[in-house]
């Protein structure tokens, strides 16, 4: 099989393509042909040493989408021949085949491309657990995605709007923006304008936003806890480095500021949040975007793309 491995902790350079032998499921397990890979950032940053106790060498990615391949003996939940997506892996998603736990895989619905199917999980899980779980969101409140044409920004904007919400996200060009209104957000601003979030107040009568989103904290938090609503909540999905902030603006507001990771989530926010979204997904309230389709081969390219500002959309690796 063709795989993906990263030998030394690096930049994209380190990622080779390489043949390996193929895969067998063992118990429990199942084997997925891959047709779709889904890049997240989350990838980027533990191939340039997030995480120094990964064992190297190792084949990177979470998130495909597939027709099984072959199962485990007792194996029952899912058969040879099935449309699948994948809640991580065993050995890796950037490869043609991969090996999973049977409670990693689910079922494609019909109507969603395998390109689709590989831009579920981390853009959608992880969206989920920073509105529902960490966030508290509720329907009537007012929510902000900074950056929200992005593949974590389009499922936010999904999730808030079929929950009610109501929904503002920020984009940098016409495009973007575009695609926001598209996806559901009632309103939609330029982050490049510094008058944003004056607008932003203004929209809001004064009393701010509920919940923001916040995917770029180093940029944005000290700015964002002047424009939260009385015990509004920063959720903080992504930083590229420090910030300074004033603790009076959250103390004035009795706000609160939230980390959050996917991997961190137990057994018991799992059990709500693949659930919550395989609902979406069939009753197509939730619709993932594929922003850009590359060869398996071009996966360092695509560590690049992911890192951009101007992502529109989900990354995806094809074999």
């Amino acid at each position: 099989m063709k795989t993906i491995r990263v030998h030394v902790f690096g930049g994209p350079e380190v990622m080779q393509l390489e043949e390996l032998p193929d895969i067998k499921p063992g118990s429990g397990q199942v084997v997925v042909r891959v047709k779709s890979i889904g890049v997240n950032p989350l990838d980027a940053y533990l191939r340039s040493g997030l995480n120094p106790q990964l064992v190297l060498p190792y084949t990177p990615g979470m998130d495909a989408a597939g027709v099984v391949e072959s199962i485990g003996s007792d194996v029952t939940q899912v058969a040879v021949g099935d449309r699948v997506f994948t809640t991580g892996t065993i050995s890796g998603a950037y490869a043609d085949m991969v090996l999973c736990e049977v409670s990693q895989v689910h079922s494609l619905p019909q109507h969603l491309t395998y390109a689709q199917g590989s831009a579920i999980n981390v853009p959608y899980a992880g969206a989920y657990r920073a509105l529902f779980h960490r966030g508290q969101a509720k329907p009537g409140e007012v929510l902000l995605i900074h950056g929200a044409s992005g593949g974590v920004g389009i499922a936010a904007v999904q999730l808030a709007r079929s929950a009610g919400m109501m929904v503002i996200g920020t984009g940098g060009t016409d495009a973007r923006r575009r695609l926001v209104v598209e996806q559901g957000a009632h309103y939609v601003f330029d982050h490049h304008d510094p008058s944003h979030l004056e607008q932003i107040m203004t929209l809001t009568k004064g009393c701010g936003v509920d919940v923001i989103l916040e995917l770029l904290a180093n940029v944005n938090l000290s700015k964002d806890l002047g424009i939260l609503a009385l015990r509004g909540r920063v959720v903080v999905m992504g930083s590229r480095g420090t910030v300074k902030i004033n603790p009076l603006d959250a103390m004035y507001r009795d706000a609160s500021i939230l980390g959050t990771s996917l991997r961190l989530a137990d057994e018991r926010e799992k059990a709500s949040i693949y659930p919550a979204l395989l609902a979406g997904l069939e009753n197509q309230t939730l619709c993932p975007v594929v922003g850009y389709q590359m060869p398996l081969a071009d996966a360092s390219l695509a560590h690049i793309a992911v890192m951009e500002p101007s992502s529109k959309g989900k990354i995806v690796l094809i074999p």
